[in-house]
């Protein structure tokens, strides 16, 4: 499993060093909660770097909403989840706007917003000057929307059931929110249906360059 993994890594890092220019090179990961996309953006991202390219790793996490926006419409509404978690102008302003409008001397932030304390972030590790050959990896939910879509080089979607992301959440998500009840309302309530949202109404996986199924074995579709 580890081998085929590894192998499809490869490709996607042979794919970015045959398309990329002399000029800064996006890559969205999109796909539903517990999809699998940091881990495909940590793992391409460590492999760019072993082939010696300018890699700069991010998440649409480091760009949150403050709490009490994110949740203005109510605690388990999937139009709040869609249209109010993250603050889609400060990511263009900060990151993917300088790197698309590069210069030798552009700087760059990674994140902005750490939502488990619910306060803005300062830190110089999120700070990076780009060079001509950066690559930006950047995960998250909701990436091929209309603010964003334009600015990926390449989009990869990673395609799960929402059977397999609840019992991910299960694991994952326990020490956020404590009980197995509370998961799965929270997911059955507002993070599915706002999902369901985002997939009707933009289509990501007929705009994805890529899409991989990550349900068990992880394979690339198209």
């Amino acid at each position: 499993m580890k081998n085929h993994e590894d192998r499809l890594i490869a490709q996607i890092t042979d794919r970015i060093i045959v398309e990329k220019s002399n000029r800064p090179f996006l890559v969205g990961i999109d796909g539903i909660d517990c999809a699998g996309k940091t881990t495909l953006a940590d793992e391409l991202a460590s492999a760019l770097k072993h082939r010696s390219v300018n890699t700069l790793k991010a998440s649409i996490d480091g760009f949150h909403q403050s709490r009490d926006l994110r949740y203005a419409r109510g605690e388990f509404s999937p139009e709040g989840y869609y249209h109010d978690s993250f603050d889609y102008e400060l990511v263009k302003d900060v990151l993917l706007n300088p790197l698309k409008n590069w210069t030798a001397s552009t700087e760059v932030r990674t994140s902005s917003f750490d939502f488990k304390t619910d306060s803005a972030t300062d830190r110089a590790d999120s700070l990076a000057t780009a060079t001509e050959d950066t690559v930006l990896v950047f995960d998250g939910v909701f990436l091929f929307r209309k603010e964003l879509v334009n600015y990926w080089d390449l989009k990869v979607f990673v395609d799960i059931t929402f059977d397999t992301s609840l019992k991910r959440a299960l694991k994952r998500d326990l020490e956020l929110l404590g009980k197995e009840e509370v998961i799965v309302e929270k997911y059955q309530r507002r993070y599915f249906p706002g999902q369901r949202l985002y997939l009707d109404t933009c289509k990501p996986m007929e705009l994805a360059d890529l899409i991989i199924e990550n349900n068990g074995a992880t394979r690339i579709l198209s």
